[in-house]
């Protein structure tokens, strides 16, 4: 499990719930649930990570739940 926020909401133009991770520039996924949206961004933010490591970027810290959030 990952320590990043994770924003999730309804996308009437996907039809699907998008979820997003503010911290990770890019970093989103979707899904037909809410479950399964919260699940592959989990999968998204490893290969996020995996890949800014490959590439000899920074990953930023995870800060968890923003304060004004």
């Amino acid at each position: 499990m990952n320590n990043y926020e994770i924003i999730v909401y309804w996308s009437m133009e996907d039809n699907a719930f998008i979820a997003e991770v503010p911290e990770l520039s890019g970093c989103m996924a979707d899904g037909q649930t809410y479950v399964e949206a919260v699940q592959n961004a989990e999968t998204v933010i490893d290969e996020w990570i995996e890949t800014a490591q490959q590439m000899g970027r920074a990953v930023p810290a995870a800060r968890g739940k923003l304060a004004y959030a």
